[in-house]
């Protein structure tokens, strides 16, 4: 391709919206272009990318022994009130409405879809096991974009599905996508630790998580030193180190002026924060619920909605006039006295002698101990992991880190195929419910994390895997009809050799290529300048960016070579 009749509209300055790396570079590249909050136009070269990544996930896939399919974005809404989800979901959902006034969404995700397609065809055992994929666009009404294509409203991604008759089977099928995956994101050549998952809405009997590493991701891991240990942060289990066990001391209200906050208690009466219960005060969808943790920690909400089974979106803290509504008082609320759901995390129940709340203003009780002064449900961990906390049942301390959820399995059991009543026979004629599989990878979200993983301060270093070409021959001078000549040589020898190749032959001041060439981040390079006469050319990669004087079919034997370590 030649760069004069490719469509790359470069940008000399960083966009002001742009908060990382690989949101900068995709739109000051040319590779993208916002046209609405989270809703983005990918050009030419930002396209090629997404092909490529789109080609490695199917190639892997289909080696797999999946099979792709493609179903319509638009979902029906019967499908999702059947399953329970339609209005569980929550807001994330894009909802429509056809002129018959028919129900719609523009399908987050396609459990309900691919299940009924299988409910509706597949009879009987001798058809399973299946694996079934397609790489479709999905939406996602997120409360808050962000992050470029990472956090967007309408992205790619590779969605699959088992469908089995057994757990065991299932889990044959849960670890062939898992190396699957494995060999998907080494192909990209990402940086990259695979950690247990929370299962969340999606529901499920396990799940594990592919994090590409970025100091940038949203996305918080643990993991042990050793390599045995590795999951989310939500998913993570805390062993917390209680205090020393005392006698239990009389209950004793006192005044706590001024102190309405964890630290400032904990300051006004000298005591560990570790031995002031916090009070979480939630709306569980129209239920108040008070949550109480040890005051040095914090909540961890994916462990209480597991607990409570109420989608993330229905909960909330609640208002003033809410905690004055069930007779306590905003920043003092205890676990005594009150007509109000309590949940406990199971080391509340475990201390002596705490502080609580007195749910009056500037007062607290000391000396409160459950079973004696309060009760309430009781959960094992609700605690969110922290720094020093130990992998349980070992001496290590857990590692943390940053990273961009890439892609996420799931096992999903017979969770939909339940809802969905979808069926087939066994041997004996005898109904059962699919052992059912999700896999999920997000192909756009994985140029980010490329990037975010590949980059300097002048722009994209593509590993050769993904990027948009593989090689760019730069023509300094178009008037020096002796680089003219050799440039068009090499690209068209190149060319010949299936080599995917830019031609920069535009009549532009050598400073812009080079500045342009750093930009896109083409990953193999070769200058035609002052010694083309001589058949000398400048070779050199993007990442290294040092110049090597070798001859043209000695550039083109180097290209030739790394390019066919990829393919």
């Amino acid at each position: 391709m030649r760069l004069s009749k490719l469509y790359m509209p470069t940008l000399r300055e960083d966009p002001q919206d742009a908060e990382i790396a690989s949101h900068k570079f995709l739109l000051r590249a040319g590779m993208i272009r916002k046209s609405a909050s989270g809703v983005y136009t990918y050009l030419p070269l930002g396209y090629r990318s997404i092909r490529k990544i789109e080609n490695i996930v199917r190639d892997e896939m289909d080696k797999a022994g999946a099979m792709e399919i493609l179903m319509s974005a638009i979902q029906p809404a019967e499908i999702w009130k059947e399953s329970g989800r339609w209005e569980k979901f929550g807001p994330e959902m894009f909802k429509l409405r056809d002129r018959n006034d028919r129900e719609f969404c523009l399908g987050p995700t396609a459990e309900e879809y691919f299940t009924t397609l299988i409910r509706d065809e597949v009879k009987s055992y001798k058809d399973l096991p299946l694996n079934l994929y397609q790489i479709q666009t999905k939406y996602r009404d997120e409360k808050r974009p962000r992050f470029g294509i990472n956090r967007a409203r309408e992205f790619s991604m590779k969605d699959a599905y088992t469908f089995d008759t057994s757990p065991e089977t299932l889990h044959t099928a849960y670890m062939n996508m898992y190396e699957a995956y494995e060999k998907i994101f080494d192909r990209l050549e990402l940086d990259y630790k695979i950690v247990e998952g929370d299962n969340g809405a999606m529901g499920g009997t396990g799940s594990h998580e592919f994090i590409a590493l970025s100091e940038t991701g949203e996305g918080v891991i643990v993991y042990s030193e050793s390599g045995k240990f590795g999951a989310t942060e939500e998913k993570a289990p805390v062993e917390y180190i209680l205090p020393q066990a005392e006698d239990k001391k009389d209950l004793e209200k006192v005044h706590t002026p001024n102190a309405s906050t964890i630290e400032e208690v904990a300051n006004f009466l000298k005591v560990d924060q570790k031995k002031c219960a916090k009070a979480i005060d939630l709306m569980l969808g129209d239920e108040p619920a008070l949550v109480f943790i040890p005051g040095d920690r914090e909540l961890n909400l994916a462990k209480l909605v597991a607990y409570t089974g109420t989608a993330e979106h229905d909960i909330r803290m609640m208002e003033d006039s809410e905690i004055e509504a069930i007779k306590s008082k905003p920043g003092y609320t205890g676990p005594l006295g009150l007509d109000v759901r309590m949940i406990f995390d199971k080391r509340i129940t475990e201390m002596d002698n705490l502080v609580v709340g007195a749910n009056e203003s500037e007062y607290h009780y000391i000396n409160a101990n459950y079973g004696r002064d309060f009760e309430g449900e009781v959960v094992d961990d609700l605690l969110l992991v922290a720094e020093g906390d130990k992998v349980p049942g070992t001496d290590e301390v857990y590692k943390f880190a940053r990273g961009i959820e890439v892609g996420n399995i799931f096992k999903l059991g017979t969770k939909y195929s339940e809802a969905l009543n979808a069926t087939y026979l066994d041997e004996n004629g005898k109904a059962n419910y699919f052992y059912m599989g999700s896999y999920g990878v997000g192909v756009t979200r994985s140029v980010t994390a490329v990037i975010e993983q590949n980059h300097d301060d002048n722009g994209i270093i593509w590993p050769i895997s993904v990027a948009p070409y593989e090689a760019i021959v730069t023509i300094v001078n178009t008037k020096d009809e002796e680089q003219v000549a050799l440039g068009e040589k090499i690209y068209k020898e190149l060319e010949a050799k299936g080599v995917e190749v830019l031609l920069d032959d535009r009549k532009e001041r050598p400073g812009v290529k080079f500045k342009d060439r750093d930009l896109i981040g083409i990953p193999l390079r070769i200058t035609c300048g002052k010694k083309s006469g001589e058949s000398i050319v400048e070779y050199s990669t993007r990442r290294e960016m040092e110049n090597s004087e070798i001859s043209a079919d000695e550039a083109i034997k180097n290209i030739l070579s790394e390019v066919e370590k990829v393919r």
